[in-house]
C-alpha cells in the first residue's frame, strides 16, 4: 500500500485530543493568576516545541538532499509531512508575537520599557537597557513574521518539488536538482535564523541570563524529538500494513540517530552547565542554581529521561533493531524533551509574573521568594499541562497524517530510491 488514507476513527481520535487541549486551556485560563501566566506559558511551551520539530524535519530533509543521501528516501514523506506543521506553527507563534507586541501577556521581563527608559529611575535596569536593541517588541513581532515565514516558504517549496517528482521527474532529474538549490540555500538560513529566534522566544524569558550555547542546545532537543517522532509514526504505519519496504536497517539507523543525538544533547547540556559553573558569574549561574535548588525534579528528571535511560537502553546494538525497545525510548524522549522545554520556560516566566503582580520593589527579591514555593503548573507539569500537550499533539498528528494522505507514501521517482530500498548497514 502506497497511498495513505486517514480513517474516520483517526479523525475522531485526533479531534478528541484537540478538544482535550482546548478544554484544558479553558480551565487553565479560568483558574489562572491575573496575568494568565500559566495559560500563556503553556501556549508558548507547546507552540515552540512542535514548531521546532517541524523545523528540524525541514532542516534534515535539506541536509539529506544536499549531502546526496539515499538511505532515507523510502520514508522521506514522513519528514515532509512533519514540515507541513510549520504552517499552523507560524500562526501559533504569530499569536504569541502579536500578544507580546500589544502587551496582552507578560511572559517577558524586557517588555516593560519603564525598567530601562530612564537611567535616573530607581528601577533602572542597565542589563536590559544594554539588550534593548535586540530585545524589543518590533524585533520579536517582525522577526517571527519573517523568519517563520521563510521556514514555511522553503518547507512548502521542497515538499512541492518532491511531490511533483512523482508525476514527472523531469529530464535528468531536473526537479531533484532544483531541490538541491533550495535545500542548500535553506541550510544557512535555518541555522542562523533558528538561533536568533530561539533567543527571543525562550532565552529572553530569563532576560538577564544568556548562553552562547543555548541555540545549539535547543536545536539538539528539537532534533532528537523529531527523530523520536519519526520512529513512532513509522512503526505505527508499518503496523497498519504501510511501508513494507522499510526494514529493520532503516529503524536501526533511526535508532542510531536517537542514541547519538541523545548523547550530543547531553554533551551540550554539560558544556553549558560546566562553563557557566566554572566562570561563576552571578548573572549566569542563577539560571542553573534556581532550577537545581528549587526545581530538582525538573532538573534531574531532565537528565534521567533524556540521557540516562536512552543511553542505557540503546547502548546495545541489537536493541536499536527491536521495535518495542526503540518505540519505548522514542516515546520517552518526546516526553523528556517536552519536559526540557517546560523547565526552560516555567521558572523564569513565574518570576516575571510575580514581579509584575507584586511590583518591582527590591529588583524582584519578593518575586524570587515566591518562585521558590511550590506552584501548580510551574514547579511540575500538572494535569492541565498534560491536557494542553495532548491537544497540541492531536493538532500535530492531524496535520501530518493529513499531509501523508495527499501524496504517495514512497516517492517513486526519487533518484536514490533504489539505494534506500536495498539499504544495508
Amino acid at each position: 500500500m502506497n497511498q495513505y488514507t486517514i480513517s474516520g476513527k483517526q479523525r475522531i481520535i485526533f479531534l478528541a485530543m484537540i478538544a482535550i487541549g482546548v478544554v484544558s486551556m479553558a480551565f487553565t485560563w479560568m483558574g489562572d493568576d491575573e496575568l494568565h501566566t500559566r495559560f500563556w506559558t503553556n501556549f508558548l511551551h507547546n507552540s515552540v516545541f512542535f514548531t521546532g520539530i517541524a523545523l528540524m524535519a525541514t532542516f534534515f530533509i535539506a541536509v539529506c538532499i544536499t549531502a546526496w543521501s539515499g538511505w532515507h528516501a523510502v520514508f522521506k514523506r514522513i519528514w515532509e509531512a512533519f514540515s507541513m506543521f510549520l504552517i499552523p506553527g507560524f500562526l501559533l507563534m504569530m499569536i504569541i508575537a502579536l500578544c507580546t507586541y500589544f502587551d496582552i501577556h507578560h511572559l517577558y521581563h524586557w517588555t516593560d520599557t519603564s525598567l530601562y527608559d530612564d537611567p535616573t529611575s530607581d528601577n533602572y535596569d542597565a542589563i536590559l537597557a544594554s539588550k534593548a536593541g535586540f530585545l524589543n517588541k518590533n524585533w520579536y513581532l517582525f522577526g517571527t513574521l519573517i523568519i517563520v515565514g521563510l521556514w514555511v516558504f522553503f518547507a512548502v517549496k521542497l515538499r512541492g518539488l518532491s511531490v511533483s517528482e512523482d508525476a514527472d521527474p523531469g529530464e535528468d532529474f531536473k526537479n531533484h536538482r532544483t531541490q538541491r538549490i533550495y535545500a542548500a540555500a535553506f541550510l544557512p538560513i535555518a541555522g542562523f535564523t533558528s538561533a536568533a529566534i530561539i533567543w527571543q522566544w525562550i532565552m529572553s524569558i530569563d532576560s538577564h541570563w544568556y548562553s552562547t550555547m543555548f541555540a545549539w542546545y535547543t536545536g539538539a532537543s528539537w532534533f532528537v524529538s523529531m527523530i523520536a517522532m519519526t520512529i513512532m509514526v513509522l512503526i505505527y504505519l508499518k503496523g497498519k500494513g504501510y511501508y513494507e519496504q522499510v526494514t529493520g536497517e532503516h529503524i536501526h539507523d533511526l535508532g542510531k540517530f536517537l542514541f547519538a543525538f541523545s548523547i550530543f544533547w547531553t554533551y551540550l547540556w554539560f558544556s553549558q552547565f560546566m562553563l557557566i559553573w566554572y566562570a561563576n558569574i552571578g548573572e549566569e549561574t542563577i539560571y542553573f542554581r534556581l532550577r537545581r535548588d528549587h526545581y530538582p525534579v525538573l532538573f534531574y528528571g531532565n537528565l534521567v529521561m533524556n540521557f540516562v535511560l536512552p543511553f542505557l537502553i540503546l547502548m546495545r546494538n541489537d536493541t536499536k533493531r527491536k521495535y518495542g525497545s526503540v518505540l519505548f525510548v522514542a516515546a520517552l524522549v518526546v516526553f523528556g524533551h517536552w519536559w526540557d522545554f517546560f523547565q526552560m520556560i516555567k521558572p523564569g516566566a513565574l518570576h516575571t509574573a510575580h514581579e509584575v503582580i507584586g511590583g518591582h520593589g527590591d529588583h524582584g527579591a519578593e518575586a524570587a521568594h515566591h518562585v521558590m514555593e511550590f506552584t501548580s503548573g510551574f514547579t511540575l507539569p500538572g494535569f492541565l499541562e498534560i491536557g494542553t500537550a495532548i491537544g497540541f499533539m492531536g493538532l500535530f498528528l492531524f496535520v501530518i497524517y493529513g499531509a501523508l494522505g495527499r501524496a504517495a507514501l514512497v516517492a517513486k521517482n526519487d533518484p536514490y530510491l533504489e539505494e534506500s530500498l536495498h539499504h544495508h548497514v
